[in-house]
């Protein structure tokens, strides 16, 4: 295990989801170790947040941090705790975000003009039907409001080709993931969390991102490389760790995961990317 949890060390699992990770953190601290579990659907906290977060619970730097990126299997099939719009499958308000405080995305496709959608289907899902997709919602939008998962994932499906992706996957998979990080800020917060990774593990402590997105990836992988140069982190793989073919086969969205780690050195400067 690249983050290597020790007896009684303090940690924090920054996406605390369905608390598979946390758990396996959980049995290598023991009970003298203590966890931090971040989950911004459920308790409102956005591990951006985190330097404030551990400020106002009085709780020191931590020996290791991990944030899991991927968007669970259960928040993507149907669920009847969620009703937020984050599944295709079910028939639920669309708002796909995590927080109250964000714009949802039925205001967000009402909003923007074509081409503004266009841009973010294809960036922040690589979505090829990108325009036609886009063109698409607008038109429908014109006729009636899109106020549910379903509707849109009908449109974005009678947009594309019969044999999308040959059926690999759901028509709506991609562009409900790009309006998903949109509207989540989601690239954004990952930036912030990494510009202020000084201030939440401690030195000598590790750090491992498990992304799921190319752009996501791209984001780690660089300001791991900036720390690296600039002497404040030592990185534990120079190349992402893939899954193997059998966690692939328990999990085939394993199969996009890339894992990077880094151990923050006792050189590393506060606050700042260099």
């Amino acid at each position: 295990m690249v983050l290597n949890p020790q007896p009684g060390e303090f940690f924090i699992d920054a996406t605390y989801g369905a608390g598979g990770h946390a758990r396996a953190i959980q049995e290598r601290i023991g009970s003298a170790g203590r966890l931090l579990g971040i989950d911004w659907e459920r308790t409102g906290d956005n591990y951006a947040d985190l330097p404030e977060i551990l400020n106002r619970r009085r709780l020191p730097k931590a020996a290791g941090l991990l944030m899991d990126l991927g968007f669970s299997s259960e928040q993507l099939t149907a669920r009847t705790d969620a009703g937020r719009g984050f599944s295709f499958l079910a028939d639920e308000p669309l708002l796909m975000t995590y927080s109250d405080k964000e714009k949802s995305v039925a205001q967000v496709i009402r909003e923007l003009p074509e081409s503004a959608l266009a841009e973010i289907i294809r960036n922040y899902g690589e979505e090829r039907y990108a325009r036609r997709i886009a063109a698409a919602i607008k038109l429908a939008s014109k006729k009636t409001m899109i106020t549910t998962s379903q509707q849109l994932a009908a449109i974005i499906t009678a947009a594309v080709p019969k044999n999308y992706e040959r059926g690999r996957i759901h028509p709506a998979t991609r562009t409900f993931q790009a309006l998903r990080i949109y509207a989540n800020r989601e690239l954004e917060n990952l930036e912030t969390v990494l510009q202020k990774i000084f201030q939440i593990v401690a030195p000598g402590g590790r750090v491992v991102i498990i992304s799921f997105h190319s752009l996501e990836d791209r984001i780690v992988k660089n300001y791991f490389r900036d720390y690296a140069r600039a002497g404040k982190v030592a990185l534990l793989n120079k190349k992402p760790i893939r899954a193997s073919a059998e966690e692939m086969r328990i999990n085939p969205r394993s199969r996009s995961a890339k894992l990077r780690a880094a151990r923050i050195t006792l050189a590393a400067a506060d606050q700042t990317r260099p």
